[in-house]
């Protein structure tokens, strides 16, 4: 059996799992997403431009369906987000907005239109987030800070706040949105939207790709947090980024010579004390991650078997689950759930990326330049 087989294997069970789970759980459609869903099929002919935002760690994955309805949209720009939120970047995708709006004017001979921008994409991409930082950037004057209104972000899909709202109505759920004005010359508005799946994936490894990214596209409750550390487990072995991690491989105990030297003087204000209570905290934690690091760079570089077969691989895996134990310091008391409690410690790390970066669509060849 291939390597990439393996991965597709362990990716479609892990998907398949999460489907039936939703069958189950009344899935991730619910009233809010159908009425979101409606109100921007209604909306989308009616804007100048659309921006779908997509996760650039699967960027074919993370696809707005619903756009596919609409095969006329010709003024549709691509953003893929969480590559690198630095201010530059969003600047740089700022102008180049407004670039396309000055293009749209130009050919409309309307220089002094109003240009509405909506932003479209699967849940937890990103959108608000970056709808508020284009927005401050923006800004006409220092009068405007007050009044207008921003999306708070939630880590929960489909629940952005201020931007898209829902009332009821005779028992049925109606989408409102408001508008950030992010230029002028012309009035250049964002229409923030919530973020929606379809009603079915059909693909299970689509399925799969959207609950290990987490965020909250497809809720983590569907599958538990072990086979999903497993899936990542698998995509991490059968990379270069291990590799990286051999000046981690020394075990040594790093934390408890930290804590030695800890704070001597009793006599510190409460405010010096909180300050260095913070930085043993980020210390300890690079030291965690690190210790991670070398643990799977040990666990890797001394598995005698063929990661090319499946059941080897698994061994590996569990091989990993029991190593990092010890690594993220979880006590064995905590019986059956203690794989579960290095499973999300894991996870967490791979999501915010301090295990390296990944991107779990294969691209093709022919992919236009990203923006």
């Amino acid at each position: 059996m291939a390597t990439a087989s393996t991965a597709s294997r362990i990716t479609r069970k892990i998907g398949i799992a999460v489907k039936k789970a939703a069958s189950r759980n009344k899935g991730w459609y619910d009233l809010h997403m159908a009425a979101a869903s409606g109100a921007i099929a209604q909306r989308l002919p009616l804007v100048d431009l659309v921006a779908e935002i997509r996760d650039a760690r699967i960027p074919l994955s993370s696809e707005n369906e619903l756009l596919r309805d609409f095969p006329a949209l010709s003024k549709r720009i691509v953003v893929m987000n969480k590559i690198d939120l630095a201010d530059q970047t969003q600047v740089k995708l700022l102008n180049f907005i407004q670039a396309q709006v000055r293009g749209l004017c130009k050919a409309n001979h309307h220089a002094s239109e109003t240009i509405t921008i909506m932003l479209v994409g699967i849940p937890n991409v990103g959108k608000s987030a970056l709808a508020n930082s284009l927005h401050q950037m923006g800004r006409i004057s220092a009068a405007e800070k007050g009044r207008l209104k921003h999306a708070t972000v939630s880590p929960q899909p489909g629940e952005t706040k201020d931007i898209s709202s829902f009332k009821q109505y005779n028992g049925v759920f109606h989408a409102q949105h408001l508008h950030l004005q992010i230029g002028s010359h012309p009035n250049i508005y964002l229409l923030d939207t919530p973020g929606i799946l379809p009603r079915m994936i059909h693909d299970a490894e689509l399925c799969s790709k959207l609950v290990l990214t987490g965020g909250g596209a497809i809720r983590d409750g569907l599958i538990e947090q072990k086979e999903l550390a497993r899936y990542f487990l698998t995509i991490l072995n059968l990379s270069d980024q291990y590799k990286k991690w051999a000046k981690f491989s020394t075990k040594e105990d790093r934390l408890l010579s930290f804590i030695e030297h800890k704070v001597e003087d009793s006599i510190s204000s409460k405010l010096e004390m909180r300050q260095k209570k913070q930085h043993m905290m980020d210390h300890t934690q690079d030291l965690i991650v690190n210790d991670v690091r070398g643990t799977i760079f040990d666990t890797i570089s001394c598995f005698d078997g063929n990661i090319e077969l499946e059941e080897d691989m698994i061994k590996l895996m569990e091989a990993e689950l029991v190593a990092l134990r010890e690594a993220f310091r979880v006590p064995q008391g905590l019986g059956e759930y203690v794989y579960n409690r290095v499973s999300v410690k894991l996870l967490d790390l791979y999501r915010t990326g301090r295990l390296g970066h990944y991107t779990l669509d294969t691209l093709p060849l022919t992919l236009h330049h990203p923006l």
